[in-house]
């Protein structure tokens, strides 16, 4: 059992956040110097999900001083076997967190685990907060053992696959544990409102990672009447960078040493492991990722979601790119059922709400985006390959800048607004937004970029993902897919009942999620 004091100073941030009591911090230089926070103050975090993105994300992590890690989770122990982005970036940048050159010697491979994070903190800690005596950092296979054994715990933050945030995100609400979860709130719609529901219940403070403050600069050019009437937005990403489209594999190699598969799968159906399933490559397959709209699309579109006030659309339709194959001598386009395609789009149609007139939002992503319009072209200029574009009937708004350019110098000088800085190169400090969290989680007001204000955008994008599912099935049996007309009160398409079955997961025994108690 934890201290008695513990567990209170757990209850009481937990009844903070909730808007029950006031919390006040006592200010750092009382409790010992700059930047050094008592460690019955603490935020305690289990970091759940240790591969590749959980290990960079956690090297911010270590150094928050409001903030100790005291578990880490992952079904792999410690395994050089991952994808990433660069050959030795991770490791570099471990060992420049860590002030050791030559940390994990002179192995080959890209390497992460729960073993991997238990030693990056307890070496972090040990140099930079040994004045704190924190105990040793416990480790774990399974989220559910942490969460019933892990008594003194505020907080967990979740790194995983995104078959897992759902499960994971509500065992940890539903035990009064604050969350701060990398995107998407789940792959499934109906997981999506369970989600929601159960943080709007629980009164703990959360934070989804992707988000990425508004467009407040575009909202006001729009109600200026700059580009006249609002027509459609585009918004684009040139990924994957990963492979996706890929086939179902049809060899068993045998699992990994030190990896639980079962727990990696969780909610998902049970089949043998393989390589092409996990790390990176989870993103491409229907059952496990979102493709790049779930990766990208919560950067880029939860901002216009809350400039333009977006309610859950009314429509969607996807368009995607086809694949073909040879059996016994004949090309056919391939069937597919289970990997997202290289490339998509896909429109959401918006009712009139609000200051809003009908709105349509068009997502593109494989290297697709829409054609340069002439105002930028006659700059000698194009679109990038990642960005967003609004259309009005009277100009064009892109990456928050009127184009062409000399409109955006009118449009300043007109409202006296300064030059725009330079952005600074390299990036992000710190944790960001996410010490928006922390704050709610010792009583401030709720982060913006928390579950609820996530609802709509993350809807959105998971319905996506199933009318992008349905369209490739239907189309390639038909050759024409319509447009999916969807009811969110009842939570179901209206014009093509065999499409709602992608709005739901099909689980396993003893993993089926429902809006229970919280």
């Amino acid at each position: 059992m934890a201290p008695t004091d513990d567990i209170n100073r757990r209850e009481f941030l937990a009844s903070t956040a909730a808007g029950v009591a006031a919390f006040s911090i006592v200010p750092r230089h009382v409790l010992g110097g700059p930047g050094h926070v008592a460690p019955s103050d603490k935020i305690t975090m289990a970091y759940i999900g240790c591969g590749t993105q959980g290990i960079r994300e956690l090297l911010r992590w270590v150094a928050v001083p409001d903030v100790q890690i005291t578990a880490v989770c992952d079904p792999v122990k410690d395994a050089t076997n991952y994808i990433d982005w660069s050959r030795t970036g991770l490791r570099d940048e471990v060992r420049r967190t860590l002030g050791d050159p030559g940390w994990g010697g002179d192995y080959t491979g890209i390497r992460a685990g729960r073993d991997v994070a238990k030693n990056i903190i307890e070496t972090y800690y040990a140099k930079q907060r040994a004045a704190e005596k924190f105990r040793s950092v416990a480790s774990y296979v399974d989220f559910r053992e942490l969460l019933e054994k892990e008594r003194d715990l505020d907080s967990v933050k979740i790194m995983t696959p995104d078959h897992l945030h759902a499960a994971i995100s509500l065992a940890a609400m539903r035990k009064r544990k604050h969350v701060i979860m990398h995107k998407p709130l789940s792959n499934r719609v109906a997981e999506v409102r369970m989600v929601v529901d159960a943080a709007k219940k629980s009164g703990v403070a959360t934070h989804l990672l992707a988000w990425r403050g508004p467009l407040t600069a575009t909202r006001q050019m729009i109600l200026d009447g700059a580009i006249g009437n609002l027509k459609e937005i585009h918004d684009w990403t040139d990924r994957p960078y990963w492979p996706q489209e890929l086939p179902l594999p049809t060899d068993t190699p045998p699992i990994p040493a030190d990896f639980d598969w079962q727990v990696w799968l969780g909610p998902e159906r049970d089949r043998p492991y393989h390589p092409s399933y996990t790390h990176a490559l989870f993103r491409g397959w229907y059952d496990f990722g979102g493709g790049s709209i779930a990766d990208m699309g919560n950067y880029s579109m939860w901002p216009i979601y809350m400039a333009l006030d977006l309610p859950v659309p009314y429509s969607i339709e996807a368009q995607s790119n086809s694949s073909a194959q040879i059996v016994d001598h004949v090309s056919t386009v391939a069937p597919h059922d289970f990997s997202y395609p290289y490339a998509n789009r896909v429109r959401f149609r918006f009712a009139a709400h609000g200051q809003w007139q009908p709105l349509t939002l068009y997502w593109h992503d494989g290297g697709m985006r829409p054609f340069t319009p002439d105002a930028l072209a006659a700059e000698g200029k194009s679109l990038p390959a990642a960005g967003t574009l609004f259309v009005g009937d009277a100009g064009m708004i892109l990456n928050n800048e009127l184009i062409p350019a000399k409109r955006m110098q009118d449009y300043r000088t007109a409202k006296g607004l300064p030059e725009p800085q330079p952005r600074p190169r390299g990036g992000e400090a710190g944790i960001g937004l996410g010490a928006d969290w922390v704050a709610a989680v010792k009583g401030g007001p709720a982060s913006a970029g928390n579950f609820v204000s996530a609802a709509n955008c993350a809807e959105a994008i998971a319905l996506a993902q199933a009318a992008i599912r349905y369209s490739r099935k239907v189309f390639r049996a038909n050759r024409t897919a319509p447009a999916l007309l969807y009811d969110a009160q009842k939570m179901e398409f209206t014009n093509a009942s065999d499409a709602n079955q992608y709005l739901r997961r099909d689980y396993r025994d003893g993993w089926t999620l429902t809006n229970g108690e919280v």
